[in-house]
C-alpha cells in the first residue's frame, strides 16, 4: 500500500538480550488485515472519503525498518473495459510509518501516496516524492499545495503527539482547477483535467489541502503511449476499492526450548479500545459522483454562482460492512522462505465485526489480550508470546501466556528497545538563484514551525501559481494564471472550521499537529500558500 523506500538505513539490533542471545533469531511479523465491504454502483466514480482510527501501533518506535500502514485503501482508475496490462497506478498512502520516515515517533503520520505507473515515481505530498534528487525529481513536484491554512512537511503530515484511537477523516475528490489539453510536454499526447484533491476532516482542520497535478499522471504516457487516456488525470475512480491494513514489518524474535519446541515473541503491539471494549477502526466509507462537488465548482469557475464547497451527500453512497474479515499476519525469521512463513491464530483473540452497518472494528477475547490504560489513552495489547503448533495438519502460531514460555528460550528476558540511530538528515530544497524555488520565488518568509516529532520546518509563502509544483506541471503562464484566479475564488469563499466531508456519527476526531495550522501574512489571505523549504531536527 505504501510506496517503498529504496534507501537503505543503517540501524542497530532491534532488541537487547540478557540471556540466551545465541539461541534467538531475529524475525518479523507482516501481512494484511482485510475488511470486506459491500459493492456500490459504478456511477459513484468521483472519489471517496472515510474515517480511520489513528493510534500508536507499537509501544516503542522500532527504527527505520518499521513500515506499516493503519487501515486504508487503494484508489484505482475506472475503465470501460479491461484495464491496461502490466500497469499499476493509483492513490494509496494514508496513516502509517515508512522506512523513509526521518522524524519518526510512535504517533503515525499521513502521506498522500500517488503512484505513477509501476512505481516509476511517487508523490507523497507537496515537495515530497521518491527520494530527494532535485536534479532528477520523481514525484517531488507531483502535488500542488492548495490550502492557505495547513503547512505540509516533507516527512509527512503530523498528527498531534499522543493521538490514540481518534478518527482522521480523509478522501479524494476531483476539482476542475485545470483544463484538458491535447498536448503534453509539446507532444501530441493529451492530459486530462482531473485534479484529485485531498480533503481532511480533523478536529482542528477541515477542508481541501492539496491536489495531484494532472501532469503527474500524464507524463508517463510520453514514454508509454499505450497508457494515453488510461491514468487518473483522465479516468474516473473505481468506487469498489479494497480496504485493508498492510503491515510490512513489525519486529519479532523466535527461539526453541530444550525439546525443540519453537516459540516467538512480537514487539508489544496494540489497538485502540473503546468504552465497550471494542475497537472502532473504520467508519463511513463513502463514494461520490460528479454531482456531489465537481459540477457546482465547474459552473462557478465558468462564471456561475459560487459553490459552497460542501459535498452534497445526496450524490453519494455509503459502503456497508457485512461483518467478518480475515488476517494474513505471519511471524517468520528474516531469511525464511515464503513457505515457512507461518500465520498467527488471529481469530483466537480477535473477531472482525460490523459494529454497525457503517463501522468496522474488532471485538477481543479478553482472556488472551490485555488492557493497557496508557498515558495517551485506552489500548488493547495483543498477545506477545506464541507457540508453533500443528493441529489437523495446519501449522500456526498459537498465543500463549508468558508463564508458558520455557525460560531457556531467552524470550522472557529479551527487550524491544528503540535503536540508537544517526541524527536524521534534513530535507532541503534547491538554493540556486535560477531554480524554480527562487524564480519568481516566495512572496514572504522565511517562517518556522516547531513540530511535535522533534523537527523544525522552514517555510515561505508563495503565490499559488508560482509554487514550484505548478512551475513543473507543464502549464503555460496563461494556464497558471487561470488556476490562480480559480484558487483565489476558493480562498475567499471556502472558509476553514466547517465540515466539508460528511461528519462522523461515532468517535472523536483527531488533531493535526497544532504547529502545522498556519495563517497567511496580512495581504496574502487569498491566492497564497505555505511551502516547506527545509525540515531538520531541532538543534
Amino acid at each position: 500500500m505504501f510506496a517503498p523506500c529504496l534507501v537503505l538505513v543503517a540501524f542497530l539490533p532491534l532488541f537487547r538480550l540478557v540471556a540466551a542471545a545465541d539461541q534467538i533469531q531475529e524475525g518479523e511479523m507482516a501481512g494484511y488485515l482485510i475488511v470486506p465491504m459491500e459493492k456500490v454502483r459504478e456511477t459513484y466514480n468521483a472519489g471517496f472519503s472515510m474515517y480511520v482510527a489513528a493510534w500508536p501501533l507499537l509501544s516503542e518506535y522500532p527504527g527505520h525498518r518499521f513500515q506499516t500502514g493503519l487501515f486504508g485503501t487503494w484508489m484505482f482508475a475506472q475503465y470501460d473495459g479491461h484495464p491496461p496490462t502490466n500497469m499499476y497506478s493509483d492513490i494509496e498512502g494514508g496513516l502509517g510509518w515508512w522506512t523513509d520516515t526521518r522524524f519518526a515517533t510512535k504517533t503515525p503520520k499521513f502521506i498522500m501516496g500517488g503512484v505513477a505507473p509501476n512505481f516509476s515515481e511517487w508523490a507523497n505530498g507537496p515537495g515530497a516524492g521518491q527520494g530527494r534528487n532535485w536534479d532528477d525529481p520523481k514525484g517531488q513536484y507531483g502535488v500542488a499545495q492548495l490550502s492557505p491554512w495547513l503547512l505540509w512537511p516533507p516527512d509527512g503530515l503530523n498528527l498531534k503527539q499522543g493521538t490514540c484511537g481518534e478518527l482522521v477523516g480523509y478522501g479524494y475528490l476531483p476539482l476542475p482547477f485545470a483544463q484538458s489539453k491535447s498536448t503534453t510536454a509539446g507532444k501530441t499526447v493529451p492530459t486530462g483535467d482531473n485534479c484529485w484533491t485531498l480533503f481532511l476532516n480533523t478536529r482542528n482542520f477541515k477542508g481541501p489541502v492539496a491536489f495531484f497535478t494532472p501532469y503527474f499522471w500524464s507524463h508517463a504516457t510520453l514514454a508509454d503511449p499505450r497508457l494515453t487516456g488510461m491514468l487518473l488525470d483522465t479516468r474516473p475512480s473505481d468506487p469498489n476499492r479494497a480496504l485493508q491494513m498492510e503491515t510490512q514489518y513489525v519486529p519479532s524474535m523466535q527461539s526453541a526450548d530444550k525439546n525443540g519446541n519453537t516459540y516467538a515473541r512480537i514487539a508489544p503491539t496494540s489497538f485502540p479500545r473503546g468504552p465497550d471494549g471494542a475497537s472502532v477502526l473504520v467508519h463511513r466509507v463513502t463514494s461520490y459522483n460528479k454531482k456531489a462537488l465537481w459540477d457546482a465548482v465547474k459552473a462557478w469557475f465558468e462564471g456561475g454562482a459560487p459553490a459552497s464547497g460542501l459535498i452534497d451527500s445526496r450524490e453519494s453512497t455509503l459502503h456497508t460492512f457485512p461483518g467478518g474479515g480475515r488476517a494474513t499476519w505471519r511471524i517468520y525469521t528474516t531469511s525464511a522462505p515464503e513457505k515457512e512463513r507461518v500465520p498467527l491464530a488471529w481469530k483466537s483473540f480477535a473477531t472482525p465485526v460490523a459494529l454497525d452497518s457503517n463501522t468496522f472494528g474488532y471485538r477481543w477475547n479478553y482472556q488472551m489480550v490485555a488492557t493497557n490504560d496508557s498515558k495517551d489513552g485506552p489500548l488493547v495489547k495483543l498477545p506477545e508470546y506464541y507457540h508453533l503448533v500443528t493441529n489437523n495438519g495446519k501449522t500456526e502460531w498459537a498465543a500463549v501466556r508468558a508463564e508458558d514460555v520455557p525460560p531457556e528460550t531467552g524470550l522472557l528476558q529479551a527487550r524491544f528497545d528503540r535503536p540508537r540511530e544517526d541524527r536524521p538528515e534534513p530535507y532541503v530544497t534547491p538554493d540556486d538563484a535560477k531554480s524554480c524555488w527562487k524564480k519568481p520565488g516566495p512572496a514572504a518568509g522565511p517562517f518556522q514551525a516547531h513540530l511535535g516529532d522533534g523537527s523544525v520546518v522552514k517555510y515561505y509563502w508563495y503565490r499559488f501559481a508560482d509554487q514550484p509544483a505548478l512551475l513543473n506541471a507543464d502549464l503555460t503562464d496563461q494556464e497558471r494564471e487561470a488556476m490562480q484566479a480559480r484558487v483565489e475564488k476558493l480562498h475567499r469563499n471556502w472558509k476553514k472550521g466547517r465540515d466539508y466531508l460528511p461528519p462522523p456519527a461515532v468517535g472523536k476526531l483527531a488533531d493535526i499537529d497544532p504547529a502545522l495550522i498556519v495563517s497567511p501574512p496580512p495581504g496574502l489571505e487569498a491566492g497564497y500558500v505555505p511551502i516547506a523549504a527545509k525540515q531538520a531536527a531541532k538543534e
